[in-house]
């Protein structure tokens, strides 16, 4: 399987940004898509931004012109920049990948376990 670990979260001010890393590991596998989420307390988690393997991104609205995925495949780390936080974006952010590992590519679809990201004066 693929192993998922998060880093950078914490707590900023409104308008300060924060660089949120996921980094991967496992034997022999291949992402296809990562992306990442968040959960706020009492609401659904939600899916902010994505990019594939060819490099193909996609963000929420929310996100959008704020939060910038990237990507190093030679690391086989996704990152978040995150630019101009507010304090609705305090959340549990979770990372998310899927592709294949393994001799016979089977299918994996695996998650971070979160890291907190509040924004407060």
């Amino acid at each position: 399987q693929v192993q998922l670990v998060e880093s950078g979260g914490g707590l900023v001010q409104p308008g300060g940004s924060l660089r949120l890393s996921c980094a991967a590991s496992g034997i022999t596998f291949k992402i296809n898509v990562a992306g990442w989420y968040r959960q706020a307390p009492g609401k659904e988690r939600e899916l902010l931004a994505a990019i594939t393997l060819e490099n193909k991104t996609a963000y929420a609205d929310s996100v959008k012109g704020r939060f910038t995925i990237s990507g190093d495949n030679a690391k086989n780390t996704v990152f978040l920049q995150m630019n101009n936080l507010k304090p609705e974006d305090t959340a549990i952010y979770y990372c998310n990948a899927r592709g294949e590992f393994g001799a016979s590519s089977s299918p994996f679809d695996s998650w971070g376990q979160g890291t907190q990201v509040t924004v407060s004066a």
